[in-house]
């Protein structure tokens, strides 16, 4: 049985403005107030983990023991068949020291072109964590399928979206309005089990 969320406050422990607007709009409606890690001062935790779920474990807990509120953090990249599953979790790293993505963007397609591959398939990985500042820590995890496409198309997501065609549609999800992205993506799709597990019942 999963813990359920019952405070008044919830940390988003994430710098990451983008990533902490999509939260503030999937938790839109819901009975508590949402706080980042950013408005707190609170310092980010270095990601030491090999896997999506040792991040994100790390960086709630970090943000749930400093403020002493329970914290949801997101570790979350984009996986290329091609390129051996790179970056993964270093998605966010590979844009380097200046959160440059297209930068980032042009890496990956360099590395396709060096790879001299026809195969475009990637996905998205979300995995969330919800801590508590006893320790306790609840995990679920997303993915969607899609295809890259150069150049990268729209100006609505954030990181990698302007270049991931999800699985039956043709518009990148950097073109996408929200409301539709939100409805489909990896960061969804965790986001609903976190929902049903830990705050529903």
């Amino acid at each position: 049985m999963s813990r359920k969320f019952d405070a008044k406050d919830l940390i988003i422990a994430s710098h990451n403005e983008g990533k902490v607007r999509e939260f503030r709009d999937l938790f839109a409606g819901l009975p508590f107030r949402v706080r980042s890690a950013a408005e707190l001062g609170l310092r980010e935790p270095d990601e030491t983990g090999d896997t999506f779920r040792a991040n994100a474990e790390l960086k709630a807990l970090a943000a749930a023991k400093a403020a002493n509120e329970v914290a949801l953090a997101d570790d979350s990249g984009l996986c290329v068949e091609a390129l051996n599953g790179q970056p993964g979790i270093y998605s966010a790293r590979w844009a380097g020291p200046k959160k440059d993505f297209d930068f980032a963007m042009e890496k990956v397609r360099l590395g396709l072109v060096e790879e001299g591959t026809l195969n475009t398939r990637a996905y998205f990985i979300a995995g969330l964590a919800l801590a508590w500042p006893d320790g306790h820590v609840e995990y679920f995890e997303g993915r969607i399928d899609g295809d890259l496409v150069w150049p990268p198309r729209g100006l609505k997501g954030f990181g990698y979206d302007p270049m991931f065609v999800p699985d039956g549609h043709d518009m990148t999800f950097g073109e996408m309005e929200p409301a539709k992205k939100h409805a489909m993506s990896h960061r969804a799709k965790a986001f609903s089990q976190l929902i049903n597990a830990c705050f529903r019942g």
